[in-house]
């Protein structure tokens, strides 16, 4: 199932460190399948605050997503945007094709 790494940075200091991490954060995701479908655009708020912006990156399933966060490649550069920028991060599965908001309510009862 398709897994997903988010983030919402809520503020970027914007400086060499940061511009390494772009130049150098594509080139991590290659192996394990990784694109980004959301990425430096800012965010349509339709509700609450919404400070920052999100990022989003797709990957063929949450094995290959916990793979890519825990690579050396990426650990590497990881630091360059965690001491840079403030935000959190997140992987998390997709759903299942045909899936419905009701089928939640089966995982509360």
């Amino acid at each position: 199932m398709t897994a997903y790494a988010a983030a919402h940075l809520r503020s970027v200091d914007f400086g060499p460190d940061i511009v390494r991490y772009l130049q150098e954060i594509d080139a991590t995701l290659d192996e394990f399948g990784g694109r980004f479908l959301v990425h430096g655009v800012d965010p349509e708020v339709v509700e609450g605050p919404f400070p920052g912006n999100l990022i989003l990156v797709e990957f063929p399933d949450i094995e290959h997503a916990r793979a890519w966060y825990a690579s050396p490649g990426y650990q590497a550069i990881l630091p360059l945007r965690t001491e840079n920028s403030d935000g959190v991060a997140i992987l998390v599965e997709g759903v299942a094709p045909g899936y419905r908001a009701t089928n939640f309510l089966a995982k509360v009862d």
